[in-house]
This record gives C-alpha cells, structure tokens and sequence, in this order.
C-alpha cells in the first residue's frame, strides 16, 4: 500500500498549468457511436450554453453557417434574447431550450461551447449568490454532462480572473490579484474555480477541455444598457448625456471585436491545447481616448464628466495573446 501511495505521489502533477495535460491518467470518455459510423457522417452535434447572449449568438451563426452542424442553445434569457437567434428558430439543424444552467440538463452532444453567466457588472452584482451558482453549479453540470456523453467541452473564463493585475501584460501563467470578498467577486472568484473545476475533471475523469480566457468584446448586439463602458459611452452621446468616466480615466482596456474573438474559439475548440488561453487584441486604450473618440463619432459638442470609481476596478488590461498566436494561428483582425 505503502508503495503504491508514494508511486501515486510520484505521478501526481505538481500544479503548473503546463504540465496539467500531461497529469491526465485516465483516458478521455468516449464519444458517441455515431462518431465511428462507416456509412454516414453525422452532423456534430454542438451545445452552447448562453447562446442567445451578445458572444454567444454570434458563435451559433457562426457554427450554424458552416452548415455541418446541429446545433442547441440553451439559455435562461436573463441577459440574453431570442432576437438575437431569430433567424435559426425553425431551421432543422437548431434547437433552442429554456433552461438554467444550474439545473442539471440531459442531451446527446459531441461539443460543449459553455458561455453562460452574465458579463456585466451591472448584471453579475444585480445577484451575486447567482452569478456564484452559475459559474459553480453550473460548470459543474456541464462537466457532468461532457463526461457522460464523451463530449469536448470549452469555457470562456475571462481575464477579470487576474483581478487587478501586477503584471502587465497579462501572460496566462500570471496567478492574479484578485479581491475574495469584494463586490466583483462573484464574477472573478466564480471564474476561477470553474477553471479549478474543468482541470479537475480533466486530471481526474480525462476530460477533453479548452478554457478561453476572454477580453473585453464589442460589437452588434451588445446590450445597450449593460453598464459595459463602449456600450455606456455610446448611449450617453446618442442621448446628448455627459459621457461619464470614471475617475482617473487613465484606466486601461483592451477592446476585441466579436467576430475576431469567435474565430478565436472556434479554433481552440478544434485544436489540441486544453489552454487557459489569452483571447482578446493587445490594442490598449485609456477610457478617456475612448470617450474622445466615441465623442468625435456621434456628438463633438458632448461634454465629458469624471465620476467616482467603482471598487476593484482594474488599473490596466491587456492580454499577451503570444500562445493564441503560436498554437492557434489566431490574432484579431
């Protein structure tokens, strides 16, 4: 017994994300028969979770446009909408549920697109012991599923799990300075233990599993009351508000457009690393070049008002995407 444990001991990883994949001891599930089929080739049958939010329908349309597809949304509709999917609802190859996550759902799928959770501020505070759940629960319910079926399953996690970043740019070896107890923590803390969740699965049941780490997005169906700065500044000077920033303005973002980044998905969900990897365009701009620029676009004479800061708000965010460019292919265009 003895033996047998410090053998265990010997082969257990040490904790570094570069050597997670190699810890796998267990084969992956296997897929579903239909996969081996000698006279017909089945369509792949893909869920996303989320997938009437902002990211996630422009994921469907474009998975559903490949035409090799079938594809299922399953979504709650607290953040996202089914006109965002309108154009699939009847097609043959598009099913849509209404279903929550946190509630453990059963469906015969080969691929796992898991985008569920609200990405605003303004919505993930709006319930915080939910945005938890989500990000817990409902991970967990995913796994569940990806390992009954032998599904390959994919998480967008996001970079606010660097919190308040020292280190910048944010390369995905960087651990974090993240706030455990404060108001954005249901968010970022929710996010990190769904990646603790996935590589667990991944070690323990060999899962197949790839974690996007996710930057700021922009783009149509952005939510125009989301409380998301590019949506914000848009709304105000379209209104004639002040454009409000907040204080000092020197704060820094990284904007992605969102075709660029379901490129970036889609490839790591058909390519051989598990990641985390950086998904997001290295392009940095304080909020006060944005406000001038959005200014310039709709109303020259919009005046700019500085307004007190939100706690943990990140000084600065910009990705270090040399892995996405290197074992991806993928930068944004």
């Amino acid at each position: 017994i003895v033996q047998g444990i410090l053998t265990m001991a010997a082969n257990s990883p040490n904790g570094n994300e570069a050597n997670a994949s190699q810890a796998v001891h267990k084969p992956p599930p296997m897929p579903s028969p239909l996969r081996y089929s000698k006279f017909s080739q089945a369509k792949l049958r893909i869920l996303v979770t989320g997938g009437a939010g902002f990211i996630g329908s422009h994921l469907v349309d474009r998975l559903m446009e490949a035409g090799n597809n079938e594809v299922i949304v399953a979504d709650n509709f607290f953040t996202g909408s089914k006109d965002n999917l309108r154009k699939w609802i009847g097609h043959p190859n598009f099913e849509l549920i209404r279903h929550d996550v946190t509630e453990t759902l059963l469906v015969e799928v080969d691929q796992i697109y898991h985008l569920a959770c609200p990405a605003s501020p303004i919505f993930y505070k709006y319930n915080p012991v939910k945005t938890i759940k989500t990000n817990v629960i409902g991970t967990l319910n995913m796994l569940g599923l990806a390992k009954r079926v032998g599904a390959r399953i994919l998480l967008t996690s996001t970079s606010e799990v660097y919190g308040d970043p020292l280190e910048h740019p944010q390369k995905e070896e960087y651990w974090g300075n993240v706030n455990p107890i404060g108001v954005r923590s249901c968010y970022d803390e929710g996010k990190r233990v769904a990646e603790t969740l996935m590589f667990d699965y991944h070690r323990q049941h060999g899962l197949e599993i790839r974690i996007a780490r996710i930057f700021n997005t922009y783009g149509p169906r952005m939510n125009i009351d989301d409380g998301r700065v590019v949506s914000n500044f848009i709304a105000q000077a379209l209104r004639g508000e002040e454009l409000t920033v907040q204080a000092p303005g020197t704060q820094t973002r990284s904007f992605c457009y969102v075709s660029d980044m379901v490129d970036g998905l889609i490839r790591l969900m058909g390519g051989d690393n598990t990641g985390p990897i950086n998904i997001g365009n290295p392009g940095e701009f304080t909020m006060l070049e944005l406000a001038e620029t959005v200014k310039e676009l709709i109303e020259p004479s919009a005046r700019i008002k500085m307004t007190e800061n939100t706690p943990d708000d990140p000084r600065k965010r910009k990705p270090d995407i040399t892995k996405a460019k290197t074992l991806l292919g993928w930068e944004p265009k």
